[in-house]
């Protein structure tokens, strides 16, 4: 049933599309007011980015938080990003998935493959990420798992390790396969505008 609600939750949003750089972006407004963009590259369906706004508590649009694709970086040149500027050498956590798996990305951890250890917390619906020698500790949550109501399962779980990177990869169960594949049948209904073209049309 929860399958469903969020699959009947995407087709009663309002959603424009729009093809632009090889890629059909998608937005929806939920009845919510929460927001959501989402990029598939247009050769392979691939999704290539995923991000939420919500409503922020004066009721204005708040910031697009990244959940799938390379974090947006501030506008350059800003004099806070100057002063508040991370280290190039701390690690960064992105999540690209492919057509059969979500996928995590963990750059500049140079340790070797043998030091890590990847688990499934069940009762708190997390994975954790643990080093042997304790440099590096984090617990990430897989949102679509959430949104279908679909139990974690560690033998999903898989990571290899290669040029300082980190690669995490949980195979997608099939109902979330199923349910991918249905969605992209409503999109293909969602009329899109070529970025020439000025107004995104709307479904």
């Amino acid at each position: 049933m929860a399958v469903r609600s969020w699959l009947e939750g995407l087709r009663a949003a309002n959603k424009t599309a729009l093809v632009q750089d090889g890629k059909r972006k998608i937005h929806y407004l939920f009845e919510d007011g929460k927001e959501m963009a989402e990029e598939y590259d247009l050769k392979t369906g691939q999704l290539v980015s995923r991000r939420w706004r919500k409503k922020n508590t004066l009721g204005g649009s708040g910031k697009w938080e990244v959940e799938v694709g390379e974090p947006t970086s501030p506008l350059l040149g800003a004099l806070e990003s100057e002063l508040i500027k991370e280290s190039s050498s701390n690690p960064v956590f992105v999540r690209k998935d492919t057509l059969s798996s979500f996928q995590w990305r963990i750059r500049n951890l140079p340790y070797p493959k043998e030091v890590y250890s990847v688990s499934v917390e069940k009762e708190q619906r997390c994975c954790v990420i643990r080093t042997t020698n304790k440099k590096y500790y984090k617990k990430f949550s897989v949102p679509d798992l959430d949104r279908y109501q679909l139990p974690l399962d560690a033998a999903a779980l898989s990571f290899t390790h290669a040029n300082n990177t980190l690669i995490i990869t949980y195979q997608k169960p099939k109902e979330i396969l199923a349910a991918e594949e249905q969605l992209q049948k409503e999109l293909k209904k969602v009329k899109a505008a070529n970025s020439g073209d000025g107004d995104c049309k709307t479904q």
